[in-house]
């Protein structure tokens, strides 16, 4: 039996860099990780592997579009070989490199699977004994299969089976209208699939307010998706030619067949074999892991941190959780819990979502005050020429100061412009701050001014 003062659960983004501090402040750590292949799910299974298949359909898209801008292009096809074949190259290098980070760091890698003997020992997949003062639960999350008639025995795609695609798929049924779904609906639709979305919720993207998944939304539908939201999923049969999947819309029941069906209803934590119960450590009835605000759960002397805890599944968030868990353990001073106040999210359709900060319904709920300005894409002079005009930008800010609260953006490349507020909204900046900086015409960031002026024309007219 080994002994260890900190021991990581899970290699992913939280593990890794967890464990990447504790070494540094000189604790005996172990990473365990009992995966097929090492590197998390983000550069595996999510985020890098989407957005470079994104990338590629959007550039395929807008081939396909040139005329609008007075170019022909012959044939715009998806060569899916070549695809997957570049996507293979590139995501195989991003691991090759983290599993050099895991194998060559300061603490020991253990390639096996965990599961807790008691609150400070666990079992691992071979027999062996280890032990640890602290622990770290980084086990992230996998796909959640809800209790509807014959979805578990169609055995639709999941996210896994449509980012390791080497054929386009004459049609699909998308179930779900969170991130995931979305992105892989338009992802197959501009690559050339035939695509239904079916959405529970009367919105796609739900947790997002309503004006900004109503942007996203017409944009679906103006690109030729087949869209259903506010439905019951009433079942999901396998057939000889594909799938069908019968739903009620608007009061009626309808069907939908298609070659493939894809599941995207949401993810759930990743925790079910690890025996919590045998180290105190309580969880959800979905099996999230509860946590306070320094990442510690029930049993003090573990921690949990990532998709397996929530609140967010987010990689810069399990990030920080991660080092904020190593830090704790490690009895670091002078530490501040993960302020979600500075939460930074990016849907990676086209048009893109990306919020900062605190939201409308949010400041509402907890009976904040707050002034709001938006302005349109489509009558901002770059983005009108760029043929980009779904969306707008949205600021938030406090009535009497200015000081920034939150944004929202909906429109080309918004992920990347959201970050305008990344710095001001962390350093308590004001929107005269922002104004007083220089802006570039014509930028796609300029668009936006228009609403910080707009709201200090309203504080200095009060």
């Amino acid at each position: 039996m080994k002994d260890y003062d900190f021991a990581v659960i899970g290699g992913g983004s939280a593990g890794f860099n967890a464990a990447r501090v504790t070494a540094n402040l000189g604790l005996k750590t172990a990473v365990i990780d009992g995966a097929r292949q090492l590197g998390g799910l983000c550069i595996l299974r999510g985020c890098m592997q989407s957005k470079t298949l994104l990338y590629i359909a959007d550039a395929l898209h807008h081939a396909k579009h040139a005329r609008k801008l007075g170019l022909k292009v012959p044939r715009a096809s998806a060569d899916m070989k070549a695809i997957h074949a570049r996507k293979r190259r590139i995501i195989g290098e991003f691991a090759s490199f983290r599993r050099e980070q895991l194998k060559g760091g300061k603490f020991d890698l253990i390639q096996q699977h965990a599961r807790f003997l008691d609150a400070h020992t666990v079992e691992l997949g071979d027999g062996r004994k280890l032990r640890a003062r602290h622990f770290l639960i980084a086990t992230g999350s996998k796909v959640s299969l809800p209790n509807i008639p014959g979805l578990k025995a169609a055995k639709c795609w999941t996210s896994d089976d449509v980012l390791d695609l080497n054929f386009l798929p004459k049609s699909a049924i998308v179930l779900g209208g969170g991130i995931v779904a979305c992105e892989l609906a338009q992802l197959l639709n501009r690559l050339g699939t035939k695509v239904t979305l079916i959405q529970r919720s009367p919105n796609i993207l739900r947790d997002h307010s309503d004006d900004a998944s109503t942007v996203v939304q017409k944009a679906f539908v103006d690109e030729g998706i087949e869209l259903f939201a506010g439905t019951a999923l009433h079942s999901v049969t396998r057939e000889r030619a594909g799938f069908k999947v019968t739903f009620v819309h608007d009061g009626r029941t309808v069907t939908r067949r298609a070659a493939h069906c894809l599941n995207a209803l949401g993810r759930s934590p990743n925790t079910g074999g690890l025996k919590l119960e045998a180290a105190g450590v309580k969880a959800r009835a979905d099996g999230q892991i509860i946590t306070n605000r320094w990442q510690q759960t029930s049993a003090p002397h573990i921690y949990a941190a990532g998709d397996c805890s929530g609140p967010h599944e987010i990689v810069h968030v399990a990030i920080q959780q991660g080092e904020l868990a190593a830090r704790h353990a490690a009895g670091a001073k002078g530490l501040r819990p993960v302020d979600y106040g500075l939460l930074l999210n990016v849907v990676f359709t086209d048009p893109q979502l990306a919020t900062i900060g605190r939201l409308e319904d949010d400041l509402k709920e907890a009976g904040t005050p707050f002034l709001t300005a938006s302005y349109p894409f489509n009558d901002h002079g770059k983005s009108i020429l760029m043929e980009a005009n779904y969306g707008y930008v949205k600021v938030i800010a406090a009535p009497k100061t200015g000081r920034i609260l939150g944004a929202e953006i909906v429109g080309k490349d918004a992920g990347e412009l959201i970050h305008c507020f990344s710095g001001p909204l962390a350093m308590k900046a004001t929107v005269f701050d922002l104004l007083k900086a220089p802006w570039y015409h014509p930028t796609l960031a300029e668009i936006i001014t228009y609403p910080l002026e707009e709201i200090a024309d309203q504080i200095n007219d009060t």
